[in-house]
């Protein structure tokens, strides 16, 4: 997923003690030399993807990417921003203020005309998106949502709420008006997506050639939260009372989409008559436990943000829930004991397979062997509901007037954003994203040319043309990818080195703290 937003008004830093022994001139000239690589020679148009091979003859974003291409998609521009303007606040220096509003101009030339962005932008124009949408997407197997070209917008995977959330940090930053039209696009994306009922769809505005699955309301990868935490920035920083009563909404559909018992968890996806709907066809109509783990923490937040204690009504019953899916002991995978999907009507849990070789030959499946799942979509989950109940019980104990002390929602006066926003790599869907060494190391193991060498455990098979219809010979069954046409991601024992975008930013991340910290 994305980079934590603390809404904290400081950031407390910890640094090991051999961080302090790079001086911090030492620092700044390997964030400096880093950062120009990234800005002079990695980018394009003030955009970046996830990774390049050092001669820049390959490159990737969640799938292999054109030259022409940047990735909105996290780890891609709109972090890449982010980190710019945590540096030019480490600094002063203003080149990461001039590099941050490089990747808005980048992020704004790319802007869907609703407001929101997909994945990626493609600066060679509508032509050739669809050329590969129609080589590289439609046979990446494992990646359905990049199978099928759309003329909308996403709130999928976080990158439409990372691209607001910085283009209104850069707005705040020194109020240039030259930022707010794409903001103001940006906030009624969200305001004009948003069902009477209260949540967003996956994708926005519907386009009939894509899968209905778009359409639906859904909690995967936390839109609802996001556009909720967005919409509660613009509050607090631009005092716009419009996004109050569409924050409420939100809040309540969590509540109205919360199932009756005996089943009182939450699915990925809600039909618009709210019955629980299914997604890509790897993601069943089921009850989903980790959707409802995260709903849950969701409704405790909104406790804390409006004191009504209907938020809480339904908590026990949901982790109770929780509780009478969790596998005995010994079934499962590592620490994950709660399975990924439970089926609707009879709690059994639910595994999902596929059997082919690539997208044309190959199909997904549902059983309830646990045998063979999928290797690219986790079939269990790890979940302390026993933390859960600890802090719904500490909550249920807090007065409605103590729990929204701090509430956004009920803010009068303007409230600044953290100065720093990336403080926690969090990887996503992307493979090669590892944490970041000593600051001592970093100053060392920078490269002659301004890069940190990364091992590229992520790669993909090149476009060889669409898939044959007979299965390759071979077991599929839980690997990332399929035959040598499947051009889905995936992790190799190979690796080539070359530049992760991940690692600069985790990098440069660790030399910030440093920095503040010796201050």
């Amino acid at each position: 997923m994305i980079y934590r937003l603390l809404c904290a008004l400081a950031l407390i830093l910890v640094t090991a003690p051999q961080a302090r022994a790079q001086s911090q001139e030492e620092i700044e000239q390997t964030m400096k030399r880093a950062t120009r690589f990234m800005v002079e020679e990695a980018s394009t148009n003030g955009g970046y993807v996830w990774s390049y091979l050092p001669d820049m003859s390959r490159r990737w974003g969640e799938l292999e990417a054109k030259p022409s291409m940047i990735w909105v998609q996290p780890p891609g521009t709109a972090t890449m921003g982010h980190l710019f303007l945590d540096a030019y606040h480490a600094t002063g220096d203003e080149y990461y203020y001039q590099a941050a509003e490089k990747a808005a101009a980048a992020l704004i030339r790319g802007q869907h005309r609703s407001g929101g962005w997909n994945y990626f932008i493609d600066f060679a124009g509508p032509a050739s998106t669809r050329h590969w949408y129609e080589t590289i997407g439609k046979n990446a197997w494992r990646m359905e949502e990049f199978q099928h070209y759309a003329d909308n917008a996403t709130f999928d995977d976080a990158g439409t709420s990372e691209a607001m959330q910085f283009l209104l940090r850069l707005y705040v930053e020194k109020l240039d008006p030259k930022y707010r039209p794409a903001l103001d696009k940006a906030i009624q994306f969200v305001l004009e997506s948003q069902y009477p009922i209260g949540g967003w769809p996956q994708r926005w505005p519907y386009d009939p050639e894509f899968p209905e699955y778009s359409r639906y309301i859904t909690f995967n990868d936390d839109v609802a939260a996001e556009n909720i935490k967005f919409l509660l920035m613009v509050h607090q920083t631009l005092g716009d009372t419009r996004v109050v009563e569409p924050v409420i909404r939100a809040m309540n559909s969590f509540l109205v989409t919360q199932l009756g018992a005996p089943q009182p968890g939450w699915a990925l996806q809600y039909t618009l008559d709210l019955k629980p709907a299914g997604a890509r066809t790897y993601e069943p109509n089921a009850l989903t436990t980790s959707t409802t783990a995260a709903n849950v923490r969701q409704l405790m937040n909104f406790y804390r943000m409006t004191g009504e204690t209907k938020f809480l009504a339904r908590i026990p019953e949901a982790l109770d829930w929780l509780e009478s899916v969790r596998l005995p002991e010994g079934q499962g995978s590592g620490d994950r004991h709660f399975p990924t999907f439970i089926e609707i009507g009879t709690n059994r849990p639910i595994y999902v397979h596929r059997r082919g070789s690539n997208v044309v030959n190959g199909e997904y499946y549902w059983d309830y062997n646990p045998e063979a799942p999928l290797g690219h979509y986790s079939a269990y989950r790890a979940i302390d509901v026993a933390a859960l109940r600890r802090e719904y019980e500490a909550l249920r104990a807090l007065p409605p007037e103590e729990a929204v002390r701090n509430s956004p929602l009920y803010a009068t006066e303007a409230t600044p954003l953290p100065r720093y926003f990336v403080v926690d790599l969090a990887t996503g869907s992307d493979l090669n994203a590892r944490g970041a060494a000593a600051p001592t190391d970093l100053v060392r193991t920078l490269n002659e040319d301004g890069w940190w060498p990364t091992p590229l455990r992520a790669t993909s098979n090149p476009y060889r043309g669409d898939g044959p219809a007979e299965p390759a010979p071979g077991d599929f069954r839980s690997t990332h990818v399929g035959d040598a046409t499947d051009t889905s991601p995936y992790t190799t024992d190979t690796p080539v080195i070359g530049i992760s975008t991940a690692t600069y930013i985790a990098n440069m991340s660790r030399l910030i703290e440093a920095l503040v910290s010796d201050r």
